[in-house]
């Protein structure tokens, strides 16, 4: 079953973002991970959220998904991101067929 990596960003030093976006997808590739939204522009239908950046990422398994966030490739570029955004991460999975 898919499983997604779901992050709100708030990107404010993008230049250095731009950094760690440059090496993010090696990290993936090893775990099966794609794109599905990177950014876009979230428009709020109901409530009180008020997302900044989005990022999607599909996994083929949870398992795989917290294989990368784990891993030593993804760990050692996590501080790019830290030093240039604030965010918050949810693994979720997907629907059953």
């Amino acid at each position: 079953m898919p499983a997604y990596v779901i992050a709100d960003i708030d990107v404010h030093d993008p230049d250095t973002y731009m950094e760690y976006v440059a090496q993010v997808q090696a990290t993936l590739d090893p775990f099966g991970g794609t794109f599905v939204v990177r950014g876009g522009d979230p428009q709020t239908l109901e409530g009180a959220w008020h997302p900044n950046r989005i990022v999607v990422i599909e996994f083929p398994t949870a398992q795989q998904a917290r294989g990368w966030y784990e891993s030593p490739g993804y760990v050692k570029i996590m501080p790019i991101r830290d030093r240039s955004s604030t965010g918050s991460l949810i693994l979720v999975h997907g629907a059953e067929s």
